[in-house]
């Protein structure tokens, strides 16, 4: 497994990764949206009469290429982010960590221990972005027939109320991501705030795992806002400059979505020898 060389602050590079993946994510996203206006500007366009449904059957299949090409772009974004941004921010974590305590970037390889620890996380974080396309794809979908339903009922039963694209928009927002409350959130703000979460989380999990096995310690101690808790960002127990165990940084390595949780290593010993045997 190999990584990029690092540059500039850790700070400044998880930014940089946070933003680039935004940036690359919602242009994906676009496709679909687009698409969503193109079909309902076509069909808004088709009277009844002879060539109605030749037009209808253009639409339909011009939004499924499209909906085809945003699976096709979202999935390579996602499993890019997976297999390689994700793993370049655990790296720049563990060797920050190291820069923090002092220790040469020799010292860290990709151990089965960081194997392991980033594969479980870029797993976990592929699923649950590959889980939000497919969502996106059954509601596009949905969205499709709804569409198809209103224009056959205006040019074949002479209906023509029964084509609002205004309706259908508000109806089926394809510019939204719907969260577990049933809340409709837009792409750009869900998406910040996913790969945010998963970037923050890998970087920290980078450095406590190399806390632990390559400086030794059992325990690091918590950089975060000053009002920020440990489990949630309203957890009374309160996490900036508190000292936490290896498992429970490794469960708790970020509270929220936007977190600045950063993480520096405590010694236990006077003279930490490095890894544990």
């Amino acid at each position: 497994m190999s990584t990029p060389t690092r540059r500039r602050s850790l700070r400044a590079r998880l930014l940089d990764a946070i933003r680039g993946g935004v940036i690359r994510l919602t242009g994906a996203w676009r496709i679909l949206t687009n698409a969503q206006d193109r079909l309902l500007t076509a069909l808004a366009a088709i009277r009844p009469g002879r060539g109605a449904t030749t037009r209808i059957r253009t639409a339909t299949l011009a939004f499924q290429q499209a909906l085809a090409a945003f699976s096709r772009d979202t999935g390579a974004f996602i499993e890019g982010w997976a297999a390689t941004d994700l793993p370049t921010v655990y790296r720049d974590g563990s060797l920050d960590m190291l820069d923090r305590g002092n220790r040469p970037h020799s010292r860290w390889s990709w151990t089965s221990r960081h194997q392991s620890t980033v594969t479980t996380l870029t797993a976990q974080f592929y699923a649950d972005l590959m889980g939000r396309l497919q969502e996106a794809i059954r509601r596009a979908q949905a969205f499709l027939r709804a569409a198809l339903d209103a224009a056959r009922a205006r040019v074949t039963q002479f209906d023509a109320g029964s084509f609002d694209p205004d309706a259908l928009r508000q109806q089926h927002p394809l510019n939204t991501v719907i969260y577990v409350n049933d809340a409709r959130h837009p792409v750009e703000t869900w998406a910040g705030a996913a790969l945010s979460w998963q970037a923050v989380t890998a970087s920290n999990a980078g450095a406590v795992t190399t806390a632990y096995e390559q400086l030794g310690c059992t325990r690091v101690q918590v950089r975060d806002g000053a009002d920020c808790g440990w489990q949630s960002h309203d957890d009374s127990d309160l996490a900036n400059g508190t000292y936490r165990s290896i498992d429970d940084a490794l469960v708790h390595p970020s509270a929220h979505p936007h977190c600045r949780r950063q993480f520096l290593p405590h010694f236990d010993r006077p003279n930490p020898l490095g890894a544990f045997a």
